[in-house]
C-alpha cells in the first residue's frame, strides 16, 4: 500500500430540509387547517480514527466529501428524516489543520475516537408551525438551514515512542530490522526509504515502538533531498535516536547536519531528549571508534554509545537506554504527546532543482513556488521590451526631441494623434 501522510480534503455538512405547506381537507371532517410538517436536519461530517490504518492513501483520488441533505417535511405533520452523516476514517495521530496549515482544528490520537467535525443545518419548518390565532391558514414554510463547509488539511503524525534519525545510510533501516519485525529496504545506496516505517520493539519483557523516517541531508528544510516533511513522524516520540555513520570521515559535520536541521525545522524537535549512537562499529578499528567517539562528545557534550546493527553489537543497550527514558517519560505525561501544528511546503516539481542560493521562495497566495531562473528570464525579456522604445515612450509622456508626429492637444490636455 502506498504511503501518503498529507492530503487536502473539502467537507460540507448537508443543508436542512425545507418545511411543507399543506392543508387537512377530508371530507365530514370538521375542524381542517394546516399539517405541513417540518425539514429534516442534515447529515454531520464526522471524523473517527480507525485502528489498523496507517496512511491516507484513500484521500488521495477523493478529495470531496458532503453527507446527505435533510429530507423535506409532508403532509399530516410528518417530519422530514434526518439526512445520512458522512464519516472520515483516518489513521490514529492524524491532525486536521485548517486551510493555512497553522491552525490545528482537531487531534486523534486514540483508537476510536470520534469528532462531529461539520454539523448538518437544521431543518425547516412547515406552515403548522407558523398558525396562530389570527392567522388560522398560514402558507408560510422555511427552506432549512444551509450546512457548514470547509477546506482542511488532513496531516498524518506516527505515534511512537523513540523515533530514528540521521543522515542516508546511516544504518537506520538496518537497525530497524534487527531490532523489530518490520522489513525495511536496505541498499548500499542512499535514500533507500522513501517512506517512515514503524516497528515494535522488545526490550525484555516489555514492549515499545520506534519510527524509521527517511534520511536528511543538509539543507533538507529548504527542500533538498526528500526534505523535512517526514520529521512530523517523530514529532510526538518522546526520545530521539540519532544514529551516525561511523564510517564517515568527519563525524561532528554529519552530527551538526542534522541538529541544525531539527532547529530549521522546529516544533520542538530540537529541544527532544536525544540518544547518540555511533553505527557501523563493526567496520571500524578501536583506535577509530575511541577517536570519533571522544570527537562527537566533545561536539554534543553527552554520552556517545557504540554499536552496530548489522551485527548486534551495543544494540541490547541502546535498547535499553531507551526504555528507561521512555519509561519515565510516560509517568510524568502518560497521554500522548500532541505535536504542534508544522507547515509542510510542497515539494518543487520533478525534475526541478532549488538553487543553492535560496533564491527561490514559496508564495502562499498564488501557491507555487516563484523566483530562481524563470523570473530572471522574465525580467530580461521586459528590459529588452522596454529598450525598444516603440510603446513605452508614449506612456512615460516623453518624446525624443526634434521629432514630430503630427499629434495635436485638445482643450482637455489629452493629446489627439492625426491619421
Amino acid at each position: 500500500m502506498k504511503f501518503l501522510d498529507q492530503a487536502k480534503v473539502f467537507l460540507k455538512s448537508g443543508d436542512g430540509g425545507p418545511g411543507a405547506v399543506a392543508f387537512r381537507r377530508e371530507k365530514y371532517i370538521e375542524f381542517g387547517g394546516p399539517d405541513g410538517g417540518d425539514g429534516g436536519r442534515g447529515g454531520d461530517v464526522v471524523i473517527e480514527a480507525a485502528d489498523g490504518l496507517n496512511t491516507l492513501i484513500d484521500y488521495r483520488y477523493k478529495q470531496h466529501f458532503k453527507a446527505q441533505r435533510g429530507h423535506h417535511g409532508m403532509g399530516s405533520n410528518r417530519n422530514g428524516a434526518r439526512g445520512e452523516d458522512v464519516v472520515l476514517r483516518v489513521p490514529v495521530g492524524t491532525q486536521i489543520l485548517d486551510e493555512d496549515q497553522e491552525t490545528v482544528l482537531c487531534d486523534l490520537t486514540e483508537a476510536g475516537q470520534r469528532r462531529v467535525f461539520l454539523r448538518g443545518g437544521d431543518g425547516g419548518h412547515g406552515n403548522a408551525h407558523f398558525k396562530t390565532p389570527t392567522n388560522r391558514a398560514p402558507r408560510k414554510f422555511h427552506p432549512g438551514w444551509p450546512g457548514q463547509e470547509q477546506w482542511v488539511w488532513l496531516r498524518l503524525k506516527l505515534i511512537a515512542d523513540a523515533g530514528l534519525l540521521g543522515l542516508p545510510n546511516a544504518g537506520k533501516s538496518t537497525f530497524l530490522a534487527a531490532t523489530t519485525a518490520a522489513k525495511p529496504k536496505i541498499a548500499d545506496y542512499p535514500f533507500t526509504t522513501l517512506a517512515p516505517n514503524l516497528g515494535v520493539v522488545r526490550a525484555g519483557d516489555e514492549e515499545f515502538v520506534i519510527a524509521d523516517i527517511p534520511g536528511l541531508i543538509e539543507g533538507a528544510h529548504e527542500g533538498h533531498g526528500l526534505g523535512d516533511r517526514f520529521l512530523g513522524h517523530v514529532e510526538r516520540s518522546r526520545i530521539l535516536l540519532h544514529l551516525i555513520d561511523g564510517t564517515e570521515d568527519d563525524v561532528v559535520a554529519s552530527y551538526r547536519t542534522i541538529r541544525n536541521e531539527l532547529e530549521a525545522y522546529g516544533g520542538n524537535l530540537a529541544d527532544k531528549l536525544e540518544v547518540i549512537g555511533l553505527n557501523k562499529a563493526d567496520a571500524l578499528l578501536d583506535e577509530e571508534i575511541e577517536e570519533k567517539k571522544a570527537a562527537l562528545e566533545k561536539a554534543s557534550g553527552a554520552e556517545v554509545m557504540v554499536l552496530s546493527g548489522a551485527t548486534g553489537q551495543g544494540v541490547q543497550k541502546v535498547l535499553y537506554r531507551l526504555l528507561t527514558v521512555i519509561k519515565e517519560s510516560k509517568a510524568e505525561e502518560p497521554e500522548v504527546i500532541h505535536a504542534p501544528a508544522t507547515r509542510s511546503l510542497p515539494r518543487p516539481p520533478v525534475g526541478q532543482k532549488l538553487p543553492d542560493d535560496g533564491e527561490m521562495r514559496w508564495d502562499d497566495e498564488i501557491g507555487e513556488w516563484v523566483g530562481g531562473e524563470e523570473e530572471e528570464l522574465d525580467e530580461e525579456l521586459d528590459g529588452e521590451e522596454l529598450a525598444d522604445g516603440d510603446s513605452d515612450d508614449a506612456l512615460d509622456g516623453d518624446e525624443p526631441e526634434g521629432e514630430d508626429d503630427g499629434s495635436e492637444d485638445d482643450t482637455d490636455g489629452t493629446p489627439r494623434h492625426g491619421a
